[in-house]
């Protein structure tokens, strides 16, 4: 019988990723995708439209009520979404107060409850100037963590901990991955904007990888 696997699963580049390499490396996959009051969902439908091609376990989960307690952050308010690098301080805005130690703890939870031992989330260097939980130190003490809060002690994998978005898509492009399948844009229009940090880094990544994406564009 294959290994039980949780992933943390939000539709986007990264995400999707990692969905397909523990698929291929033989994990039964129970994908999670969590609603928690983000300005749209268009990531939260190519993260279904994907796992019922792939005929994945997956579970979108409501939890929008604690949307109210993330009002700071441009992803769950009325706040102009940044445009820029993430290297840019103004992205800061984009830092929703605590939520992958909260998606994280969910999924373990219910790792948990599958007898599943493996958690995987898509933590990758590219969101470390900006972004503290998706840091080393973060991971590792929640790793810690993971292993103390139950009986059955869960692993928080990280495939792309050390690797940037570019070495991300190449890998990805190595298994022959549709990127056309993912969405990344922060704003949640018919098409990407090509403006905002999230879509700047998409861009740079295929670039980097003389790769076209296959997305339409307002701006590029």
């Amino acid at each position: 019988m294959a290994e039980k696997a949780v992933v943390i699963y939000s539709g986007g580049m990264d995400s999707f990723t990692i969905l397909n390499r523990a698929k291929n490396e033989g994990f039964d996959l129970y994908a999670l995708t969590f609603d928690y009051g983000q300005r749209h969902s268009k990531e939260i439908q190519f993260a279904k439209r994907v796992c019922d091609e792939l005929e994945i376990s997956h579970k979108i989960i409501d939890i929008t009520a604690i949307n109210q307690l993330l009002q700071s952050s441009s992803l769950t308010s009325d706040i102009e979404i940044p445009e820029g690098h993430y290297e840019a301080a103004n992205m800061k805005s984009t830092v929703v107060p605590n939520r992958n130690m909260i998606l994280l703890s969910l999924a373990i939870g219910y790792a948990v409850d599958i007898s599943a031992n493996k958690v995987f989330y898509g933590a990758h260097s590219g969101d470390h100037a900006i972004y503290p939980d998706c840091r080393p130190d973060f991971v590792h003490a929640m790793n810690r963590v993971a292993k103390l809060a139950n009986y059955e002690p869960v692993d928080i994998v990280t495939p792309y901990l050390n690797s940037d978005k570019t070495e991300i898509l190449a890998d990805g492009l190595k298994m022959g991955l549709d990127y056309g399948k993912t969405w990344t844009c922060y704003n949640g229009r018919d098409k990407a904007c090509g403006k905002c940090g999230s879509c700047t880094e998409r861009l740079e990544a295929f670039a980097a990888n003389s790769a076209t994406d296959p997305i339409a564009y307002e701006s590029v």
